[in-house]
């Protein structure tokens, strides 16, 4: 618990919450992207981003859970700038689809946070036939020409596959593990930002690229998993301590 609550060079801990970290800072004028708003995370982050006063655009694949969650939303804070547009990770066609229609809303894209993914799944491609977790936590990535990106990662990058990214053999079923191509996928997305980050500074661009660790947040993330029993309580929590 001493750990838990133990105050780092920024001031916070662990058990800080979203409303903690944001006190004091106001956000209107600013639109944010929050891919994965309808659930877990994204509903957090969209909630407190809205409540600073940023227009908050909640990129969903459910549609009917994304209208119930601004709705509650909006329901506690009447003021709340909040939309809720289709968005398919799995599908390149519905990222640019999405792309289209915010461009097409006019708003200005201050604040891009790429938190939507899935976890551990069985072998599975995406509509666009490539690897699901791969396809859906890296490759739908999108970026942003000013303000801040933040790509949701996992401390799970160390746990890639013993080659790290299997560039020639991500679309392979044999030797796949569900785990191991979670972190193959969080790696991507580590390195992605590094990159992201080298070539806006080389540039110029007023935009930071960053990739974060959740910590140990209990969502929905599990929900792919197939292989959980009920005797596998420990096991997911260990799992979940690194996700």
């Amino acid at each position: 618990m001493w750990l838990f609550n133990r105050k780092g060079p920024s001031g916070f801990s662990a058990s800080t919450t979203a409303e903690e970290v944001t006190e004091g800072i106001d956000g209107t004028g600013l639109t944010a992207i929050v891919t994965g708003g309808s659930s877990g995370i994204g509903t957090e982050t969209a909630r407190v981003l809205a409540l600073r006063g940023v227009h908050v655009v909640m990129g969903v694949r459910n549609m009917t859970a994304g209208r119930e969650v601004k709705e509650a939303m909006v329901k506690g804070n009447p003021t709340a700038k909040i939309d809720a547009m289709e968005l398919d990770l799995s599908s390149m066609a519905s990222v640019r689809k999405f792309a289209e229609e915010f461009n097409s809303s006019g708003l200005p894209l201050s604040i891009l946070i790429n938190n939507a993914g899935v976890m551990a799944t069985p072998f599975m491609l995406s509509k666009d036939n490539i690897e699901l977790q791969f396809a859906t936590n890296h490759l739908a990535l999108e970026s942003g020409r000013e303000g801040r990106i933040v790509n949701v990662s996992s401390r799970r990058h160390q746990f890639s596959y013993r080659e790290g990214i299997r560039f020639d053999k991500i679309n392979y079923p044999s030797g796949y593990n569900g785990l191991s191509a979670y972190g193959q996928s969080k790696l991507a997305n580590i390195l992605h930002a590094n990159e992201l980050s080298r070539r806006l500074k080389e540039n110029g661009a007023e935009i930071t690229a960053n990739s974060v660790h959740p910590g140990a947040v209990a969502t929905d993330l599990f929900h792919h998993q197939s292989f959980v029993s009920g005797g596998s309580n420990n096991m997911l929590r260990g799992i979940a301590s690194t996700s």
